[in-house]
């Protein structure tokens, strides 16, 4: 889809723009569904003590919470195809609201696992993130508005390892049991997701020229009756492009997500770190998130204004491979200030390859971004999945459950390697290259206002 009237700068504080302001408000309701997607992982050890769960169930309750998020973001990639991302936003973020809401009330451990998938829909919010960013932002800025309008929303991931225990300070303060204040901290970030709902309708818009109901009765953009043939999920489903991508963010964002729900039991079984610490640690991890994934966007912006699309895949290629690198490093690692550093450059490098795989993908098929995006958004859910299974039956091998991880974080960091190796495949045509080209020499001279 050829949308006109793209941003060709990200001025963060221009908030009378539809481009930023679009960005600002997709940002923070992204934040906020991360926020309520992980915000049981601080309350865990109330929750097993509260429901009886087995260690068993511990690691299924972290594989469903990812695991209904990968068909979500399948059918949201679809949907903002041909409703919008704002409409799709706003179902998502008032719909999703409920199970985060509805956790609260959960009973036993079938309740709270059901929960913890219906949950996961709101992950999906990352995709729309995406689409949404893709439509307003011109190709020299793009992976930069891209990376960082994820990355700030992920940092609710990490921000929730903060902000949960003082909601649940709050809430005892007025009266709550301490036995209940999971609840209650869940259902007020529930609450919280519903308004944002409201919020995202009122003021954004799909495009910078306009809603997609107002342009397609305009002409300005296909119906869907004469957009099916050119850009549909199935257009995007059978190029090869979309699943080597699926594969490089299940090796990016895949890991990230695992890493968020194991880290703080593997420092505490490795170095004897108590809950607490190790929990502001990996909220640390996640804050990088502040610059990191951004970064990679702009060195994939960077390398795609001196070499073009290819030039993309090349940066994202390599950072991928130090990622892996990386992580199969601190896997080995016994000497507790040592594996910080390691563990800080892992979460550079993952939030960086992170950010730079969605500078490659806008360029895939631009009449069908949201079915792409969508595809490579499920495939760091899938990812997640599988090195939640692969967690799983390490740790039952194991002697120990540290060594259970960090045989775990070994494999997977051979896997990630292959993901980077894996992008010398994507290729471009002359075609694409050259339109890329020409739009992006466009935006660097300011023949798009940031404005229009």
């Amino acid at each position: 889809m050829e949308v006109a009237g793209k941003a060709s700068k990200l001025t963060l504080t221009d908030l009378k723009s539809p481009q930023i302001r679009t960005f600002w408000i997709t940002a923070i309701a992204f934040f906020m569904c991360f926020f309520a997607w992980f915000g049981i992982v601080p309350f865990m050890p109330a929750v097993i003590k509260d429901l009886g769960l087995t260690p068993q169930q511990k690691y299924n309750s972290i594989i469903a919470a990812v695991s209904g998020t990968i068909f979500a973001r399948l059918l949201l990639g679809k949907l903002c195809d041909k409703y919008g991302p704002r409409l799709c936003y706003t179902w998502m973020l008032l719909l999703g609201s409920l199970p985060v809401i509805g956790i609260a009330f959960v009973q036993n451990y079938e309740q709270f696992i059901f929960c913890r998938i219906l949950i996961g829909f709101i992950g999906a919010s990352f995709v729309i993130t995406q689409v949404h960013t893709s439509l307003m932002f011109a190709p020299n800025c793009v992976g930069t508005a891209n990376a960082t309008s994820a990355g700030w929303g992920n940092l609710g991931g990490g921000a929730n390892r903060l902000g949960m225990p003082i909601i649940a300070a709050i809430v005892i303060a007025c009266g709550v049991a301490e036995a209940d204040a999971w609840r209650w901290s869940m259902g007020i970030a529930g609450v919280v997701c519903f308004l944002m709902g409201i919020v995202y309708y009122k003021f954004t818009q799909d495009t910078p020229e306009g809603n997609f109901k107002e342009l397609k009765a305009s002409g300005k953009i296909k119906t869907d009756a004469q957009s099916k043939k050119e850009g549909s999920f199935m257009t995007a489903a059978k190029d090869y492009r979309s699943w080597i991508l699926f594969f490089v963010y299940a090796g990016c964002f895949g890991i990230e997500l695992t890493v968020y729900g194991i880290m703080d039991d593997y420092l505490q079984a490795q170095f004897g770190l108590t809950r607490g610490a190790a929990g502001t640690l990996v909220a640390c991890f996640a804050l990088m998130n502040i610059f990191a994934r951004t970064l990679g966007g702009m060195c994939g912006d960077k390398f795609g204004i001196k070499k073009g699309l290819k030039g993309r895949v090349q940066f994202l290629m390599v950072i991928l491979i130090i990622e892996g690198l990386i992580l199969a490093t601190f896997s080995q690692i016994t000497y507790f200030p040592l594996a910080i550093v390691v563990l800080i450059l892992f979460s550079l490098s993952v939030q960086m390859a992170e950010g730079a795989t969605f500078t490659v993908v806008p360029f895939i098929n631009k009449k069908c971004v949201g079915s792409v995006s969508g595809i490579v958004g499920a495939g760091g859910n899938a990812g997640a999945v599988l090195a939640g299974i692969l967690l799983k039956s390490q740790n039952k091998v194991a002697e120990t459950e540290a060594a259970g991880i960090s045989n775990s974080f070994l494999i997977l960091g051979g896997i990630i390697v292959f993901a980077g190796v894996s992008t010398a495949l994507i290729r471009f045509t002359a075609k694409d290259e050259a339109k890329a080209a020409a739009e992006t020499k466009k935006a660097l001279v300011g023949a798009v206002p940031i404005a229009a």
